[in-house]
């Protein structure tokens, strides 16, 4: 990369901050702790560059990219990140515009390939993502088996462990219409195990629809507990109580 760009670096690990910006010297990176340091750097950026971890506190990189390809779609953007997790990769697809380039790449490839990536978004403006990630990439554009917003909405609320009225008051729904997303769920997710379409009393849908949507990394532990978070401020609210 010889064009001298603004670089910034967000990643909430100094080690691996400091590791970006040994490969990245020449250009000079700014570092940044968290998503919203990385936001306020980019303010008054030209066309900022940003290689960006994905899993931060505050507002992690997919909530960072958001906000700035809403006010900057020509942001170019790297996420490096550790996580193939496919509900990273399916909130990414709702948020790019078709005017910008970005790269996804995992920590556990050799530094040839970040440098790579990097060389492909910022001086050659073409995407560039990781071959782990282009299966979960491709599984997210299937009909049959992409989750839906609405359908992530009451998976995370059953992962929470709300019922049926409870994600009704909280999601403006009726009860019918929370029991069509999580059949709609039930059924991309493949929770049936072959039981009888009227069901059984094998297996618990709920509970079985949460571990597979563990296993496919829709779902995972860091999130959840930010989602926790907005459940408990639900819950203190008067709709909630």
């Amino acid at each position: 990369m010889n064009r001298k760009q603004t670089l910034i670096i967000a990643d909430d690990n100094p080690r691996e901050r400091n590791f970006l910006g040994e490969i990245f010297a020449a250009q000079t990176p700014v570092q940044a702790e968290d998503g919203a340091e990385a936001l306020a750097l980019c303010d008054g950026v030209e066309q900022p560059w940003l290689i960006t971890d994905i899993q931060m506190p505050k507002m992690n990189g997919i909530e960072l990219a958001h906000l700035l390809w809403a006010r900057q779609p020509d942001a170019r953007i790297v996420f490096w990140t550790q996580y193939d997790d496919e509900m990273y990769v399916r909130a990414l697809a709702g948020i790019i515009p078709p005017e910008t380039v970005y790269g996804y790449v995992l920590k556990n490839n050799p530094t040839t390939v970040l440098e790579k990536a990097a060389a492909a978004v910022f001086a050659d403006c073409q995407c560039w993502i990781d071959p782990q990630v282009r299966p979960v990439q491709a599984r997210t554009h299937r009909h049959n088996a992409s989750i839906s917003d609405a359908e992530f909405e009451v998976l995370i609320d059953i992962a929470l462990g709300l019922t049926d009225n409870a994600i009704a008051r909280r999601r403006y729904l009726s009860r019918r219409g929370v029991q069509n997303r999580l059949q709609s769920l039930y059924a991309k997710l493949g929770t049936s195990l072959g039981e009888p379409a009227g069901g059984g009393d094998t297996i618990n849908p709920r509970a079985r629809a949460v571990a597979l949507a563990l296993l496919r990394g829709l779902i995972n532990a860091f999130e959840l507990d930010k989602e926790e978070e907005k459940l408990r401020a639900w819950l203190d609210s008067p709709r909630g109580r």
